[in-house]
């Protein structure tokens, strides 16, 4: 399996006009980002131009309003993201300059200085959490979805990883979200960390995100070492 093969099935979906806005969805720690960087390359290499990349991440409510709503806990839960901003932004796209706020998960909140301007690109890859979520995701402003999945028990091992590393980080950066959690063990943070993954992330995958899998156009399988082992959905049919 291979991203040019991948390629190959996503054209059939690209419009005759106008940006090619293709959405990569998935669990938390699945890969998603790189997942992203890897097929705007491709994408680029083939003979896209220009090609952009947004999260959407940066339309996730700022820790302040979560915190004031009790809901930072859940953060990543549909929720917790601004909807009409999101869908307000891919509209805008199709045919002008459109903003995208971004996120820091170093800080864990919204970074107004990372946030981006972007003109109608060739192709806008855009990836995160509630994309075709059946209640609040952008449903229509999509031309292809790609939802990637793997198996739990990879997920939370890449997962407890990702937060690990952070943690590490954070010894010599203060402003880190990650520096309140220096004082414990390695030990006591990886239990941290299965936690966090088990009563939000994991859970936020059952009760939300698994949705979108039915909605995608492309299916990617994971593999343990993140090679991707199958493809399936509506698009892998296509001839």
């Amino acid at each position: 399996m291979s991203l040019p093969r991948i390629l190959d099935l996503l054209a059939p979906l690209r419009p005759a006009t106008g940006p090619f806005i293709v959405g990569v969805t998935g669990s938390v720690a699945v890969g998603k980002s790189t997942f992203a960087r890897d097929l705007a390359d491709h994408l680029a290499a083939a003979g896209s131009a220009p090609v952009e990349i947004a999260c959407t991440d940066g339309f996730l409510h700022p820790n302040a309003v979560l915190e004031a709503r009790g809901r930072l806990g859940a953060k990543g839960a549909p929720d917790t993201y601004d909807h009409a901003a999101l869908r307000a932004a891919l509209s805008a796209i199709r045919s002008g300059p459109a903003d995208f706020p971004a996120y820091s998960h170093v800080v864990y909140d919204i970074d107004p200085a990372l946030s981006r301007r972007l003109d109608p690109p060739d192709v806008l890859v855009i990836e995160g959490l509630t994309l075709r979520h059946p209640d609040t995701g952008p449903a229509g402003l999509l031309d292809a979805l790609i939802y990637l999945e793997a198996d739990e028990a990879d997920l939370e091992r890449w997962y407890v990883a990702r937060f690990l590393e952070l943690w590490e980080a954070a010894e010599h950066d203060p402003s880190s979200f990650y520096a309140r959690f220096r004082h414990m063990t390695r030990e006591q943070t990886d239990g941290l960390a299965r936690m966090v993954w088990r009563d939000v992330n994991l859970k936020n995958l059952h009760d939300h995100i698994i949705h979108a899998r039915a909605r995608a156009d492309l299916v990617v399988a994971k593999g343990p070492d993140h090679a991707i082992a199958s493809l399936s959905g509506p698009a892998a049919r296509n001839p």
